[in-house]
């Protein structure tokens, strides 16, 4: 028993062996075509367009427009799918809060705030209530009147 399941062990690896080979020669194959199905004429133009891409993030030249024809053939539906674009992460800075209690005091809203300096409208919310620009929104709860006891004799009708 033991030797079978040693033999089975050996032979597991030779087919692991074999399969790893076998993908490394397909993707050698794929990555050779790539150029090529690009629509590039060498692997040293390929290479520069990736370098190119990679140094603009991704994005194009110029201004595209939505309707605009390339030659280039439409993506598959579920490489189209694109990821949510996050916006770079702004650093308030104590020069940014002077000058957002500055223009707070002058009378601007929190939106024109927050378009001048560059910054979220949220963000310009924080720093006016960390500078004590803006009140609170909870509200304290009243005090509740003093309920005297009612008693029957008071709500009853006397007879």
């Amino acid at each position: 028993m033991f030797n079978d399941q040693l033999a089975k062990l050996e032979k597991a690896k030779a087919d692991l062996q074999q399969l790893e080979s076998k993908i490394s020669a397909e993707r050698a194959a794929a990555l050779a075509k790539l150029p090529s199905d690009f629509g590039f004429a060498s692997l040293e133009l390929f290479i520069a367009a990736l370098k190119d891409a990679a140094k603009n993030g991704g994005k194009l030249k110029g201004k595209a427009s939505r309707g605009a024809k390339s030659g280039a053939a439409k993506a598959p539906k579920a490489a189209a799918t694109k990821a949510v674009k996050v916006g770079k992460r702004a650093k308030i800075t104590d020069e940014t809060r002077a000058q957002v209690k500055v223009l707070s005091e002058q009378g601007k809203t929190g939106e024109e705030i927050a378009k001048a300096l560059g910054i979220s409208a949220p963000s310009v919310q924080n720093v006016k209530k960390a500078l004590g620009l803006v009140k609170s929104r909870t509200k304290t709860a009243p005090a509740a009147p003093a309920a005297a006891a009612l008693s029957v004799a008071d709500v009853a009708p006397a007879l």
